[in-house]
């Protein structure tokens, strides 16, 4: 049952490819996040709806299903251009606004886990006390409100430009590197081909310097005698910012494998930390608390490391580093790492207490004298990781991202999260079969997952 619930959400997170890549080649960031946010909209009141047709009806099952998919065909538009898109207001050519950038996906995650909590808190409350119904079109309300504030502000945005399908550019440099495989590289490397600064396409690209690493690739842009730049097949011949762009992104590869790893650590916060918890003992007093709950913990934590980070740990990191950053997005990704691994360590000693204490008793199958409370600690570990792991993965990926890229390059560091489920539900499946081999209790990947983390956290630093 684990590792389906973890299956469930990689649909999504793949359909974000498809969202980012229509945002950099066709409509932009601004009309892409419109469009997908009104068929999210529009997914949200067909669930409502469902909700108030006759319950077990072929239509209630028809229109809810009509709206799961909207809203997974809406998020994935979204997400990998909303936070760029909102990234994308800020001039970094000027201090003022440079600084205020630093501390914008700080704030972008503190917004989204507002949401988080209050779904999970009053949303849910609105749902027990009143129905589905009205629990539903509640949210569908706050949707709506959510667009109408995004569509007053179009006149004071900053929207790019998109510039043609990423991905068609860096298979041009494959195809065309391959293809001139036995081409010598020039001595000088402005001889290699750019488009000239004053032609009319060169005014809306943002060019890239040329970098001394991965030089057969740069056998892309090498102009051979029988070639004219100006009417060149873009298939044998690309410009020396192509060819840079499809090597950042090759550098942003060995960040993006570690992701998957944190992500399948983060898995188990919805997962296997709730399995963990119905083997413990719920009571405290006369009340039974519900192992879902625990969730909130990890939004709290949030909203409380946010402003932490933002106002206390970067004021003193700059005073330390001399960096108005205070530290680099690698730095902080990497401490969201080592915060994962205190996650799964926590986790781990939890579980060997809970298996020790289960062993000891007999309050029934799979059930444990250990209470549920022991948990909160790993939960708001989780919390902080986010701060650092994910607000610094996003930051890497934007920053590092040429501008024509960004939403696809947000969309890759959105897939780690859907690989990291499914190495996740690999790890739950492989620990299961190990420990209920013999007519065992059965366990939770708590101590292979911190083993794994922590070697994830080691090969991240650079």
């Amino acid at each position: 049952m684990t590792a389906m619930l973890l299956r469930q959400e990689t649909t999504q997170i793949g359909r974000g490819l498809v969202g980012a890549i229509v945002a950099d080649s066709y409509l932009g960031r601004y009309l892409t996040t419109v469009a997908f946010f009104t068929v999210y909209l529009l997914g949200m009141a067909a669930k409502s709806i469902s909700a108030s047709l006759l319950k077990g009806g072929s239509s209630q099952s028809v229109v809810f299903f009509l709206g799961l998919y909207m809203m997974a065909i809406g998020a994935g538009g979204i997400k990998p251009c909303v936070s760029s898109f909102g990234a994308d207001q800020f001039d970094g050519t000027s201090p003022a606004e440079r600084l205020k950038k630093y501390s914008f996906f700080n704030w972008f995650f503190f917004a989204v886990y507002i949401g988080s909590f209050v779904s999970g808190t009053a949303v849910v409350w609105v749902q027990d006390h009143y129905g589905w119904a009205v629990g539903l079109w509640l949210p569908t309300l706050f949707i709506a409100l959510a667009i109408a504030s995004f569509l007053l502000g179009s006149s004071k945005y900053r929207v790019q430009k998109p510039m043609g399908s990423p991905i068609v550019r860096v298979f041009q440099v494959i195809v065309a590197a391959i293809r001139k495989w036995n081409a010598v590289l020039p001595y000088d490397d402005s001889l290699l081909h750019e488009l000239p600064e004053k032609t009319p396409m060169a005014a809306d690209i943002h060019r890239l310097q040329h970098t001394p690493v991965l030089r057969f690739l740069d056998k892309a842009a090498v102009i051979s005698p029988a070639e004219d730049p100006s009417k060149s097949d873009p298939w044998r011949l690309c410009t020396v910012t192509q060819v840079e762009e499809l090597k950042v992104i090759i550098g942003m590869l060995p960040i993006w494998t570690t992701g998957i790893v944190f992500f399948a650590v983060l898995a188990q916060f919805s997962s296997t930390f709730l399995e963990q918890g119905r083997s413990m003992n719920r009571r405290v007093g006369a009340f039974a608390i519900p192992p879902a709950s625990l969730a909130s913990f990890d939004a709290v934590s949030v909203l409380i490391w946010v402003p932490v980070y933002d106002q206390v740990l970067v004021p003193a990191a700059r005073q330390l580093t001399g960096s108005a950053r205070g530290i680099s997005e690698l730095q902080r990704y990497g401490a969201g790492l080592l915060v994962s691994v205190l996650v799964m360590a926590t986790a781990a000693l939890v579980e060997t207490r809970r298996l020790a204490l289960a062993t000891a008793s007999a309050h029934g199958e799979g059930r444990s004298s250990t209470s549920i409370l022991w948990q909160v600690p790993q939960y708001f570990l989780v919390g902080a990781s986010v701060v650092f792991a994910c607000v610094g993965q996003a930051e890497f990926f934007y920053n590092e991202a040429p501008p024509s890229m960004r939403s696809l390059c947000s969309a890759l560091a959105l897939l780690t999260v859907a690989l990291g489920s499914y190495a996740s539900s690999l790890v739950v499946t492989a620990v299961a079969w190990l420990t209920t081999r013999g007519g065992g209790p059965g366990g939770y990947p708590m101590t292979s997952t911190t083993a794994i983390s922590s070697a994830s956290s080691g090969s991240s630093r650079r």
